[in-house]
């Protein structure tokens, strides 16, 4: 894996602060025995969910964005190694596979004299790359019958992990048809016209392909979708979304109904769980919006979801400790370490 780095028991005590009468996630978590034939050393690991970070900005720039979408990996990883391990999570059944690197492919297009649309076009045709090394991964990791949790990165990303899994999941004889349904907590939809591969397509370009079978969108902000992503998705039978004026302008439906209705929507197969942070109030992302829901909900969110229905991933993205125009948050890793938290606790009760 040219592009992926696999971390060792050293890069993890490296983050990871060691206090006397304390006993840390980190200290607790699985690593990879092997880094030559990663497969059969996964395979041989005990535990059930398989933690990955994808720290790239490139999707995001891909739609005109501001970078800054992979500064919150390692802010993560600092957050949630450093948890406690208890009773009510020791991080046995965790294994922290390591992060994809992609910065070689960036610097060559940011030092290359591109004009602003040939610079775009670079950005598109650098995530097909992308898109085939995560989806090799999570297509490994999958079919192993293990749950990724993926820590971005961009909303690209949600293609090719809902391909991997679709694949893996076909292969590991779990399901019948290379396909999966995706919930998606995020203030836009990201079913963009199929253009160019940027963060704003990617479960327009799964469903295209045949990999997302049914799609609800719970949240959309009803200003952040163009007319005909609007019309796409309306008369659309297998996707369905609920928009967060509906939530809490009209009050038509509470939030946790709303979750409630997504996983009922795609309760006949399993069921990637994505979560956008650009939907939650005060997390910096590449579009911080005025109003979104809060910390609390966001949790809520990720613990019914694993709760209630067939779980074949998490992905959490598009969040930033930093952004390129300098703004900066210090605790985005730390929520994402509590979110992750939260899932995995909820899954280890069945």
């Amino acid at each position: 894996m040219k592009h992926f780095k696999f971390y060792t028991k050293e890069d993890i005590l490296s983050l990871t602060k060691i206090r006397r009468f304390e006993t840390k996630i980190g200290e607790r978590i699985k690593h990879l025995t092997s880094k030559d034939n990663w497969a059969e050393a996964l395979s041989q690991s005990p535990a059930k969910y398989v933690i990955l970070g994808i720290p790239e900005d490139i999707g995001v720039k891909a739609n005109y964005g501001i970078g800054g979408a992979d500064t919150a990996w390692l802010p993560f990883l600092s957050g949630f190694l450093n948890n406690q391990s208890n009773d009510f999570l020791t991080g046995e059944n965790i294994l922290l596979l390591g992060h994809f690197d992609f910065g070689d492919i960036k610097y060559l297009i940011e030092n290359n004299a591109y004009n602003h649309d040939e610079l775009i076009e670079a950005y598109r045709h650098a995530i097909n790359m992308i898109d085939d090394a995560v989806e090799d991964m999570i297509k490994v990791i999958t079919a192993l019958k293990k749950i990724p949790i993926v820590i971005g990165g961009g909303h690209n990303n949600a293609y090719p992990i809902i391909k991997g899994t679709a694949k893996g999941l076909y292969k590991a004889e779990v399901i019948s048809l290379a396909q999966i349904n995706c919930i998606n907590l995020d203030a836009h939809a990201d079913f963009s016209a199929t253009e160019g591969r940027h963060n704003g397509n990617g479960f327009h370009y799964a469903e295209e392909d045949g990999y997302l079978g049914k799609y609800c969108i719970i949240g959309v902000h009803e200003n952040t979708l163009s007319q005909n992503v609007l019309m796409e998705v309306h008369n659309n039978p297998f996707i369905d979304y609920i928009t967060y004026e509906e939530i809490f302008i009209h009050e038509r439906k509470n939030f946790m109904q709303s979750v409630s209705h997504a996983t009922g929507f795609t309760e006949d197969t399993y069921s990637g769980i994505e979560l956008d942070l650009n939907c939650i109030e005060q997390v910096l992302s590449n579009d911080v919006l005025p109003g979104g829901i809060t910390v609390l909900q966001a949790r809520q969110y990720v613990t019914f979801a694993a709760q209630d229905a067939k779980v074949a991933y998490l992905h959490i993205c598009e969040g930033a400790s930093q952004l390129a125009d300098g703004r900066k948050n210090e605790t985005t890793g730390k929520l994402i370490s509590y979110l992750v938290s939260d899932f995995i606790k909820e899954l280890s009760q069945e």
